[in-house]
């Protein structure tokens, strides 16, 4: 069984100081200046949403989060990491506990998770997959900054990771924007090691106002999950009181 770490022994306060200079890395990569960067966060959340097609089929989900949403996610993901810090700052927390050796970060956005992952000493690689060829330059760009770049590798998906054993499989609000959750799960189990964890959550719930269109939330979707996610996995104990949850193969 995996053995977690003390919560206490994580240090996430270069996180909670400024998303990891997440600003300052959006300025360089967008050309724009701090002032404008400032300027379009609060707004990043409604430009996306503009973005949306109205009745979002899930056969359209791979070209829209590849090629639609452009930077756009990027302002987007980096507001939600600083209004959200203390939840964010939660999941780093558990990721410290959990993460060791290779370590997959699936839909990892704008890399705050990869990143605080490959500065952990008891991670060897951290392996960066996102749809988003913004994401994919950005998270590059950020490593390189951070000095990091020799620990992460960035990918489209998971097929430009060859055939590695990842110890550390961390899947964080991403599964409620897949058509197809249930694989997605036994794709992460047949890439895992036999002591493997993964750090996994979801909300598959568009909102009592429609506030989350891009997420799924049909009823046979959802059981299947969870009849695959209960089929697959064993739930391995944290003590943190947040949604996330660590799991193991069954």
């Amino acid at each position: 069984m995996p053995q977690l770490r003390r919560s206490r022994d994580v240090d996430v306060s270069s996180f909670l100081q400024d998303a990891l200079a997440v600003k300052e890395h959006l300025s360089r990569y967008l050309d724009l200046s701090l002032e404008v960067v400032e300027q379009r966060l609060p707004r990043s959340t409604d430009d996306l949403a503009d973005l949306h097609p109205g009745a979002f089929r899930a056969e359209d989900a791979t070209t829209f989060y590849e090629d639609t949403v452009g930077t756009g996610h990027l302002l987007e993901l980096a507001a939600w990491h600083l209004s959200s810090a203390d939840y964010i700052a939660d999941t780093l927390r558990l990721q410290g506990m959990a993460a060791r050796g290779q370590v997959l970060d699936f839909g990892g956005g704008i890399g705050t998770h990869a990143l605080s992952a490959a500065a952990l000493p008891q991670v060897e690689h951290v392996w960066f997959v996102d749809l988003n060829p913004h994401n994919q330059a950005f998270v590059q760009q950020r490593a390189e900054a951070l000095g990091l770049a020799h620990k992460l590798s960035v990918h489209r998906d998971l097929s430009g990771t060859g055939d590695v054993a990842f110890d550390t499989v961390v899947c964080l609000d991403v599964l409620e924007h897949l058509p197809d959750p249930s694989a997605q799960l036994l794709e992460f189990h047949g890439r895992m090691a036999s002591d493997a964890i993964a750090l996994l959550n979801w909300y598959f719930f568009k909102g009592n106002n429609g506030e989350y269109p891009f997420h799924f939330d049909d009823p046979e979707l959802v059981d299947r999950f969870f009849r695959t996610l209960q089929a697959q996995f064993l739930e391995v104990f944290h003590p943190l009181l947040i949604t996330a949850r660590l799991y193991r193969p069954a």
